[in-house]
């Protein structure tokens, strides 16, 4: 597929950006940017994964990435799942791309009327160089009049069609998918797929390892007790629900009623609350309040997974962590170990839980890396349908296990890749051809945008 080749050296912009940075960028982030570098200046359509825990400096890397379209006279999109997320990327491009003067617009739910159509017309007139937004982004009225990159993050809260569509807004342009945690499907993508892989290893100055500890539900007290450890230093704490009101089928806590209970437990405690039901401006405002340190504790379900930066909260409980999968568990306790004091990720499970169960949260306590919680995400769940929209579940493999066997897998991702570059059009292999074309004609689009 033909794409864009982008300059990449000697670009002033970018010299200029790289000036302006309060922060030395880490070895990791440098490496990375190279490797993004490189993909850009190729004559065929970028398609990475950036992979680094939260706190890594994915964000940073994925605006360089942008400047340098940009600065080419392209435009670049940033598709992120909340409007949180949106509202904290779009504050951080200002302060950053706005000084070396990248004209920067913020498109989700709540910008609405006259304010909405100006924002269309700026980003369908070229005008609006970086885009941020949420799902708006991929809405069948809005085009892009030069979308030269895409790039979506958290993705593993998007479906394979979402980011189709985003990069159909423009003409083959490159693609830079991020997470914190590959999900299972886009993993595989990696072992037998032509998704390279790019990985953030290497921690900011001042970041602080995060503990994580596991309790049943008969050990609350001492959960508690870390708790209140932790408020009473004069740092912030999260409490995480999976409801947000109580049902009588699932029988879990919710997070309003979670609220109260805590309340009244500490009734000197300042506790706030926030769930997905609230309107735009009142969880602003809970977030501004936490932020700012006139909420202690912020009872919340898991729309704090992703853009919730507050460097002085140091713990975080989550109630019926039985109920996560491995990637919000992961993406959650991100949201601590932000500042300079050690943190604590407390796991409160409930019930007889199997030993898949168990062993899920076990890894948990285990590591922070994020390849290996993919990895047995991966054992555990199944590595999801490549090339379709299923996101997991076993694929059709007759003999293999992608968790058993990667070490094959990967030989045979090396043979077919050599194949292809020795006989591009499969002439000297009509059979394999014809079963491909019969097998996967349709599929494969999907399968390019990982």
């Amino acid at each position: 597929e033909k794409g864009i080749s982008f300059r990449v050296e000697g670009v002033p912009l970018l010299e200029e950006l790289l000036s302006h940075l309060p922060f030395s960028l880490t070895g990791a982030q440098r490496r990375v940017l190279e490797e993004i570098k490189a993909d850009m200046a190729r004559p065929h359509p970028m398609s990475r994964l950036l992979q680094g825990d939260v706190g890594s400096g994915k964000t940073v890397v994925a605006f360089i990435a942008a400047l340098l379209a940009i600065a080419n006279g392209y435009q670049a999109a940033l598709m992120v799942p909340t409007e949180i997320l949106a509202d904290q990327h779009f504050r951080r491009a200002m302060e950053l791309l706005g000084e070396v003067g990248v004209k920067v617009d913020l498109l989700t739910s709540k910008v609405k009327g006259k304010e909405r159509e100006e924002v269309y017309r700026r980003i369908e007139g070229g005008e609006a160089e970086l885009v941020i937004g949420t799902h708006a982004l991929i809405q069948e009225p809005l085009t892009f009049r030069r979308l030269g990159l895409a790039i979506v993050d958290e993705q593993h809260r998007f479906g394979v069609i979402q980011r189709a569509k985003l990069k159909r807004k423009g003409r083959s342009p490159d693609l830079l998918v991020m997470t914190a945690t590959p999900i299972p499907r886009t993993l595989a993508m990696t072992l037998y797929g032509d998704m390279e892989v790019s990985v953030l290893d290497e921690m900011p100055p001042g970041r602080q390892p995060v503990s994580t500890r596991l309790f049943r539900e008969g050990e609350r007290e001492e959960a508690y007790r870390v708790l209140a450890e932790e408020v009473g230093k004069g740092h912030q704490a999260y409490v995480v629900y999976p409801l947000v009101e109580e049902s009588e089928q699932l029988d879990l806590a919710s997070s309003t009623e979670g609220a109260r209970s805590l309340q009244e437990l500490f009734p000197h405690w300042s506790v706030g609350l926030l769930h997905g039901r609230m309107r735009g401006e009142e969880k602003e405002e809970v977030m501004r309040d936490f932020g700012e340190g006139r909420i202690q504790v912020l009872v919340a379900t898991t729309v704090i997974e992703v853009g919730v930066d507050v460097p002085n909260a140091t713990v975080m409980l989550i109630e019926h962590a039985e109920r996560f999968g491995l990637s919000q568990l992961h993406q959650m306790r991100g949201r601590i170990g932000r500042g300079p004091h050690p943190s604590y990720c407390l796991l409160l499970a409930y019930g007889p839980l199997s030993e898949e169960a168990w062993r899920r949260l076990r890894v948990m306590e285990e590591t922070s890396d994020g390849f290996r919680i993919a990895e047995e995400d991966l054992a555990l769940r199944g590595p999801g349908d490549i090339l379709g929209v299923r996101q997991w579940g076993l694929p059709d493999f007759r003999v293999a296990s992608l968790a058993r066997d990667a070490d094959l897998l990967l030989q045979a991702r090396r043979e077919a890749f050599r194949l292809i570059q020795e006989d591009p059009n499969l002439e000297r292999h009509p059979g394999l051809k014809e079963v491909l074309v019969e097998r996967w004609q349709k599929r494969l689009e999907l399968a390019e945008v990982g």
